[in-house]
């Protein structure tokens, strides 16, 4: 499954030089992915989340950063 086009969401950086990369996914089909791009100075992992997985992960990070503090 290639991508037909993709849209950068946000791109920041994370602690110890890290960089965070958010980009949508549209394909032919219809579907759309959210790529998570996490680079380590010159590593990097890619991650491509459903609208259910994005949306769990980004709760759980909400629900942690607010009660970290």
């Amino acid at each position: 499954m290639n991508a037909q086009d993709s849209r950068s969401l946000d791109k920041f950086a994370a602690p110890l030089g890290g960089e965070v990369e958010l980009k949508e996914l549209s394909f032919e089909d219809g579907v759309k992915l959210l790529r998570v791009r996490i680079r380590q100075g010159s590593r990097f992992t890619d991650l491509d989340l459903d609208q259910v997985t994005a949306a769990r992960w980004g709760a759980l990070m909400t629900d942690w950063a607010e009660t970290t503090s």
